[in-house]
C-alpha cells in the first residue's frame, strides 16, 4: 500500500487506546504501537483528515473519530487489549462509502474501534453531530487526557466514558439558542468527578476569566461573583476599587437577587455574571439583600452605570507605624501576568524617599489568577535554590518550582495580611515565603484553601475549560486544599474593611 502524498511516512506517534467491542459493549485498554499508527497514516488519518461522525447501530458512546481516505486503500491492525484478548480488524473504503474500522492518531488516548471479528464489512452511512454535541466532546476529550485523577473519581475509563454518552444524549437536538442547556449538561456531566475546580466555561466567562488573568479591561460594573454553597444564590466576593459597583454602594457580601426586574436567585455564577456586563454607560438595576449590623436582611435596588473596567494594578505607598518606623505597603489585588513587573516597580516606589524599616503585602480578598505569577512574585524575595512549591500529578509524579536566582530584596522584613478569601496563586506567594522564613502571615482566619493547579484550554466555539492537572504542595510539605495557611499571629481587629495600619497596629 503505498504511503498518502500529504501524509509523514514515518509518523512518530503511537499510544494507548480503547478497544470497544461492538456487540458486547465492552471496553478495554490496549496500546497501538507505531508501526500500526504508521499503517493508519498511511490510510490518511492525518490530523487534517480526522471528522466526528456518529455511527447507527453501534452499542457504544456514539462519537467515533474516522479517517477520510482515498478510494481503494486498506489497512489492518492485530489489537492486543491488555485483558489478553485479541481482535483483528481491516477496513477497505470504497468510493461513496465510510470506514467501519476507525483510528485516531492526534488525540489520547488513541481509539480504536473496530466491528467485532468481522473484517472488511462497510456501512454505507454516517451522520455528522450537531454543534452541541461537539462541546459535549471536546470538554470530554480535554478532560480525559489532562485530569489528574486518572481513575476519574473511581468511576474508571467506562464509567467516565459513559458521562459523556448521558450528556451527549442530553444535548441531542439543541441548537445555538439552547446555550444554557448544553452548559448545564456539560457542568452536570463535569460534576460526577468530585472536583468543583475542573468546570465548562461558556464563551462570556472563558473571555472574563482569560482578561482577569491578563490584566485586559472589560465592560461591566465591577464586581467578583460567588456562588453560595449554603444559600445557592450568588455573593459579591470582591468589588474593584474605583468600579461603578464600589461608588453606587454595592458591598462585598451583598446577595445578588435580581438584574433589570429578573429574578437571579438560584442562577450561576457565570449567568449572573453575564448579566452585569453591557455597554460603557448603560444603566444596569441590582437587586442586592444585604445583612446590616443586626443580622436583619434589607432588600433594596442599585442603579450602576457600566463603565470600561480596567484591571487594578499593584498599589504601593508608604505609612509611619505607631512605633514611627517606615513602612511601605503593597496592595496586590489579583496576580496577572503583569503582577511581577509591578511589584518590582512598587519596590522602587516605597524607596524612592528613604529606605523602608519592612514592607506588607495586602493579599485580602486577593481570589489568585494565574498561577506562574505567583510562583515568580515569590522569586523576587527568595535566595537562588529556594523551594517555591511542588506540583504533584495523579500518577504522583513531582515537578518542583525552585528560585533560580537571587531575589531583588532578600534582607527587607515582610509581614503578608490574609483573609478567608485569600486563594490560589495568593496562597502560592504567601505559602513560600512563610515556608522559607521569608515572612509572618497576619489575619483573623486560615485562607481560603485552593491548592490544585488548572489548565485553561480554549475550545472551538469560543468557550473553554478548566481542568485540574495537579495538586501542589508547599516547601514544608504542606497541603493546602480545603485547609487554607493558618496566619503566624492574628489580630483582634483585622477585618477586610481595615486599614493595613490597624491589623498591624500591635505588631510592627
Amino acid at each position: 500500500m503505498d504511503a498518502r502524498a500529504d501524509c509523514d511516512p514515518e509518523p512518530k506517534l503511537s499510544g494507548h487506546f480503547l478497544y470497544i467491542d461492538r456487540i458486547s459493549g465492552r471496553t478495554t485498554a490496549g496500546y497501538l504501537s507505531l508501526e500500526q499508527t504508521r499503517e493508519a497514516r498511511k490510510c490518511g488519518c492525518a490530523p487534517a483528515k480526522l471528522n466526528h461522525h456518529m455511527w447507527p447501530g453501534w452499542r457504544g458512546a456514539g462519537i467515533l473519530l474516522s479517517c477520510t481516505c482515498s478510494a481503494g486503500s486498506a489497512f489492518s491492525f492485530r489489537a492486543e487489549p491488555r485483558e489478553n484478548r485479541s481482535a483483528e480488524g481491516a477496513a477497505v473504503l470504497r468510493k461513496g462509502l465510510s470506514l467501519v474500522t476507525t483510528v485516531s492518531v492526534v488525540t489520547a488516548p488513541i481509539r480504536i474501534e473496530v466491528q467485532h471479528h468481522l473484517p472488511s464489512i462497510v456501512w454505507s452511512h454516517a451522520t455528522a453531530i450537531t454543534e452541541s454535541q461537539r462541546q459535549v466532546s471536546d470538554v470530554w476529550w480535554s478532560v480525559s487526557s489532562q485530569f489528574y485523577d486518572q481513575s476519574f473519581n473511581g468511576m474508571g475509563d467506562e464509567g467516565w466514558r459513559q458521562k459523556e454518552v448521558e450528556a451527549f444524549r442530553e444535548v441531542e437536538g439543541l441548537g445555538p439558542e439552547d446555550d444554557d442547556l448544553v452548559t448545564s449538561a456539560i457542568n452536570k456531566m463535569l460534576s460526577f468527578l468530585g472536583d468543583p475546580f475542573t468546570r465548562y466555561l461558556p464563551p462570556a466567562k472563558f473571555e472574563t476569566i482569560t482578561n482577569y488573568a491578563t490584566g485586559k479591561a472589560t465592560a461591566g460594573i465591577g464586581v467578583q461573583l460567588l456562588e453560595d454553597p449554603r444559600t445557592k444564590n450568588v455573593r459579591v466576593m470582591a468589588v474593584s476599587k474605583g468600579s461603578p459597583a464600589e461608588s453606587s454602594g454595592i458591598k462585598i457580601d451583598d446577595t445578588i437577587l435580581g438584574i433589570d426586574g429578573e429574578s437571579v436567585e438560584g442562577m450561576t455564577s457565570d449567568y449572573v455574571s453575564k448579566k452585569c456586563r453591557g455597554s460603557p454607560g448603560e444603566k444596569v438595576e441590582v437587586k442586592i439583600m444585604r445583612i446590616d449590623g443586626r443580622a436583619k436582611a434589607i432588600e433594596k435596588t442599585i442603579t450602576v452605570i457600566r463603565q470600561t473596567i480596567q484591571q487594578v494594578e499593584v498599589e504601593a505607598s508608604t505609612y509611619a507605624s505607631n512605633s514611627g518606623k517606615k513602612i511601605g505597603l503593597i496592595k496586590v489585588p489579583s496576580f496577572t501576568t503583569e503582577t511581577e513587573k509591578q511589584l518590582v516597580e512598587a519596590l522602587r516606589t516605597i524607596s524612592s524617599d528613604g529606605n523602608a524599616d519592612s514592607v506588607v503585602f495586602d493579599l485580602r480578598g486577593n481570589v489568585g489568577g494565574y498561577m506562574p505569577a505567583g510562583v515568580n512574585s515569590a522569586k523576587l524575595f527568595l535566595p537562588a535554590r529556594a523551594h517555591i512549591i511542588a506540583e504533584v500529578d495523579g500518577a504522583m509524579k513531582v515537578k518542583p518550582y525552585d528560585a533560580d536566582s537571587v531575589g531583588a530584596d532578600l534582607s527587607l522584613p515582610i509581614f503578608i495580611l490574609v483573609d478567608k478569601k485569600t486563594a490560589s496563586a495568593a496562597e502560592i506567594f504567601t505559602a513560600a515565603l512563610q515556608d522559607n522564613r521569608r515572612a509572618i502571615v497576619v489575619g483573623k482566619s486560615n485562607t481560603y484553601g485552593k491548592g490544585k493547579i488548572q489548565n485553561v484550554q480554549s475550545l472551538s466555539n469560543g468557550s473553554g475549560v478548566a481542568v485540574t492537572r495537579a495538586r501542589y504542595i508547599t516547601p514544608s510539605g504542606r497541603d493546602l486544599n480545603g485547609v487554607g495557611i493558618t496566619p503566624n499571629t492574628s489580630p483582634d481587629k483585622c477585618d477586610s474593611t481595615d486599614s493595613a495600619q490597624t491589623c498591624l497596629a500591635d505588631i510592627i
